[in-house]
C-alpha cells in the first residue's frame, strides 16, 4: 500500500514525544478517533473510559518517568489531552479488558492479533536468526516507524501512531520483538502492573535476551500477551504472560517456532481461555497453517517465507487477512502490518497492509 514514515527521534524523552506529536499530528488524531469509538461500542461508558485512561496515566507515571515525559511531549505536540494519550498507550488493557467485560464483540476480531514466527540454527536459508509476524488488527489505524538511540543501542520500530513505545521491531545489540494478543477469564484491568506497551518498549531497548525476557515476564500484568523474542546471539523464545504467570517457550531444533492467539498449552499456567468458545475463531488455523508451510522447505528462502505470510488459505481466517464486509465496519480487520526482521543482519522489513499488495520496504541499522 504505502511506506510508514520513518521518524528519527533526539533529544530528551520529552522532546521526543514532541517530534512525534508534531509529525504524527492528523495520524494521532485518527488514531484517537477509532480507539474511542471501538472501546465505546465494546459496551465502556464515557464516563468509565475517562476513569479509566486516567487511572492507567497513574500507572504509567509511576511506573516509568521517561515513558510519561514522551506522552506529555506527544501530546504537546499534536494538540491531544493528555487523558487521549494514555488512552492509546493503554488501549491493549482498556479494549480487551473492555471485550472480556462486556462480552463482546462476539466476531473473531476481537483476538485476531497476529502471527508470529522465527528461528535460527539453520532454519532460514540466508542463515542467522530471524523472526516476523503478520499483525492482524483493525482497518483504519495509523502507524509509523520510529528510530532513537538507548545508551549504546539504536532501537528502530512499529508504533501505531500517539503510542509512545514500540511493539515490532529491532535494535543493534540484535535483539528483535514481534508480539500476539491473548485473553484469559483472569484478564483484569484493575489490577496494577507495567502496561504491555511499556514492557514492549523496555524490550525493545535491551541489550540481551535475558534482560529482553526479564521485561517480558513483569508480574502480574492486567491482560494476557505473547512476546516473541528474538537474539541474534542468543536464539529465539516466545514468552506467554497473564496474570497467573509467564512460561517461556524455547525453539526446539531446528524447527520454526510459531505462535499465534492462544495460549500453546494452557494448563501449563491453568488459564481459561473463554474467548474461544464464541465467534469465527482463526487462531488455530493460522497457527497450524503457517506450521506446516515453514516446514515444507528446509531452510526456509526468504521467497517461500514471503509466500507462507501472502498465504489466503482459509479465506477470512487466512494467514494474510483482508477484511470480512459482512462484519460490522468498526470491527473489520486485515493484515495491517507484516515485519521479517533479520537479527544478524540488522535489518526490519514490512509491507503496510496486506503483504500480497505490496514488495517489502527493507530498513537497516
Amino acid at each position: 500500500m504505502t511506506e510508514l514514515p520513518l521518524i528519527h527521534l533526539q533529544g530528551s524523552p520529552y522532546r521526543q514525544g514532541v517530534q512525534q506529536g508534531e509529525q504524527l499530528r492528523e495520524q494521532i488524531a485518527t488514531n484517537v478517533a477509532v480507539y474511542r469509538s471501538r472501546m465505546l461500542t465494546s459496551g465502556l461508558p464515557e464516563d468509565s473510559l475517562a476513569e479509566r485512561s486516567q487511572r492507567y496515566l497513574g500507572i504509567f507515571t509511576k511506573e516509568d518517568s521517561q515513558y510519561r515525559a514522551i506522552m506529555d511531549g506527544i501530546a504537546d505536540g499534536s494538540g491531544q489531552n493528555i487523558l487521549d494519550i494514555a488512552l492509546l498507550n493503554a488501549r491493549y488493557e482498556l479494549l480487551y479488558s473492555a471485550w472480556s467485560e462486556f462480552g463482546r464483540p462476539s466476531v473473531d476480531s476481537i483476538r485476531s492479533e497476529c502471527t508470529s514466527f522465527g528461528g535460527s540454527d539453520g532454519v532460514f536459508a540466508a542463515g542467522g536468526t530471524q523472526i516476523g509476524q503478520n499483525w492482524d488488527w483493525f482497518t483504519g489505524v495509523e502507524g509509523a516507524l520510529l528510530q532513537w538511540r538507548h545508551g549504546e543501542t539504536t532501537v528502530v520500530g512499529f508504533t501505531e501512531a500517539g503510542v509512545a513505545g514500540t511493539k515490532i521491531g529491532i535494535n543493534s545489540a540484535g535483539i528483535g520483538l514481534c508480539v500476539n494478543g491473548l485473553g484469559a477469564s483472569v484478564d483484569d484491568w484493575k489490577l496494577d502492573s507495567v502496561p504491555f506497551h511499556l514492557r514492549t518498549w523496555r524490550i525493545l531497548q535491551s541489550s540481551t535476551l535475558a534482560e529482553a525476557v526479564g521485561h517480558a515476564v513483569a508480574p502480574r500484568p492486567a491482560c494476557s500477551a505473547n512476546f516473541f523474542i528474538g537474539s541474534a546471539s542468543s536464539g529465539v523464545v516466545t514468552v506467554e504472560t497473564s496474570p497467573l504467570g509467564s512460561r517461556v517457550i524455547y525453539q526446539d531444533g531446528t524447527a520454526p517456532l510459531v505462535h499465534a492467539n492462544h495460549f500453546r498449552d494452557p494448563e501449563a499456567l491453568g488459564v481459561y481461555q473463554s474467548w474461544l468458545e464464541t465467534g469465527r475463531v482463526s487462531t488455530y488455523h493460522r497457527c497450524d497453517r503457517m506450521e506446516h508451510l515453514l516446514a515444507k522447505e528446509s531452510p526456509v528462502t526468504t521467497e517461500h517465507l514471503y509466500a507462507a505470510m501472502r498465504d489466503h488459505d482459509g479465506g477470512p481466517l487466512a494467514l494474510c487477512r483482508h477484511p470480512v464486509m459482512t462484519d460490522p465496519e468498526e470491527l473489520r480487520t486485515h493484515t495491517a502490518l507484516a515485519a521479517h526482521l533479520e537479527l544478524d543482519a540488522l535489518k526490519f522489513s514490512y509491507t503496510w497492509g496486506p503483504p500480497c499488495e505490496s514488495e517489502f520496504t527493507t530498513v537497516s541499522l
